[in-house]
């Protein structure tokens, strides 16, 4: 779940921390005796379980921060696009107020003009027309012209600028609700930045936590040598801080939050905590690397459940017999 170049940074610090540690003991291994030496064997042991208290607690941290970061990320895409909507829109209000204004300025330019023409050949009214008709047909198709034209021109007016006012209040409307959606988007950038920044700090404070512990383990192993413990008698799990076990796995698909409270994602695996502590790393051949962060009914002694994204995935797996390393 972490980044690999602090991952790194913090097993080369381990070793670096353990090879001193080994060089340096020897000389002061003359001066202790067989007890202090296992005295301070357990003083290390001690730290090293508050050291993996802090650390379990350090990546629960990372994960719940990381299941957060991914969810606002997704939001910041749904925002991103909700503003790309509403700026279209509002650049096509735009556009249709423009066509609305330029209809608008082109009828009022017509009517004035048709308005200079009538004013320069006289007064056109209606008895004008009736007494310069040659026929009754006639008289009847001029004051219906007259009248069309009128109102052709009243009505292209009144359209034009009710489509004017409607396009204003919606144009206003629509750049208020884009500054506001620009607005939501910058904020939910801003807690992206913070929760990344959050999420590598807690990243960064497991990979020291844990080059701290595999430092101790690695002196332990030399003060017990020195107090005359055989590479034996050491636990399993000491040994360069891995051990193997056999177990079966199955894999499951199911959705929510695990036992820990974090949410379920690949590489979450469900282990029976008196047999893997929560917050073990492991290596599962064919799976690849997961972390115990949930518990489950049937999960008991040397059993885990390896999570996958769809139902088809954890089908596929079924339930095999593999040996794990952990870490």
């Amino acid at each position: 779940m972490g980044e690999p170049g602090t991952a790194l940074r913090g097993v080369f610090a381990a070793v670096c921390v353990a090879a001193l540690a080994a060089l340096l003991l020897p000389v002061a291994g003359g001066a202790d005796s067989p007890s202090r030496l296992r005295e301070r064997a357990q003083t290390l042991k001690a730290q090293n379980g508050s050291l993996s208290t802090e650390a379990r607690a350090a990546w629960l941290s990372s994960v719940s921060l990381e299941t957060r970061l991914q969810q606002t990320q997704a939001a910041l895409v749904r925002l991103h696009a909700r503003t790309q909507a509403i700026a279209e829109q509002r650049a096509e209000a735009t556009y249709s107020l423009q066509l609305a204004r330029h209809t608008l300025a082109v009828s009022e330019r017509r009517l004035a003009e048709r308005l200079r023409v009538l004013y320069e050949q006289g007064d056109t009214d209606p008895m004008a027309v009736l007494v310069g008709a040659k026929s009754l047909d006639d008289a009847i198709s001029g004051l219906e012209n007259l009248h069309r034209i009128a109102g052709q021109d009243g009505s292209v007016i009144e359209q034009a600028q009710a489509a004017r006012a409607r396009l204003v209040v919606a144009t206003r409307r629509l750049a208020e609700r884009e500054a506001q959606a620009r607005e939501t988007e910058e904020a939910t950038v801003a807690s992206v930045a913070a929760l990344d920044a959050a999420r590598r700090e807690q990243v960064a404070r497991l990979a020291s936590l844990t080059a701290k512990r595999d430092s101790n383990s690695a002196t332990i192993s030399t003060l017990e040598a020195q107090a005359g413990r055989t590479t034996t008698q050491l636990p399993a799990a000491v040994a360069g801080g891995r051990r193997s076990m056999t177990v079966t796995a199955t894999g499951y698909s199911l959705t929510g939050r695990t036992a820990t409270g974090v949410a379920v994602a690949y590489g979450i695996v469900a282990v029976d905590p008196a047999v893997i502590p929560l917050g073990t790393h492991m290596t599962v051949p064919g799976y690849g690397e997961g972390v115990a962060a949930d518990t489950g009914g049937a999960v008991s002694g040397a059993r885990i459940d390896l999570w996958f994204p769809t139902r088809a995935e954890a089908l596929a797996w079924g339930t095999r017999t593999v040996t794990i390393t952990l870490h």
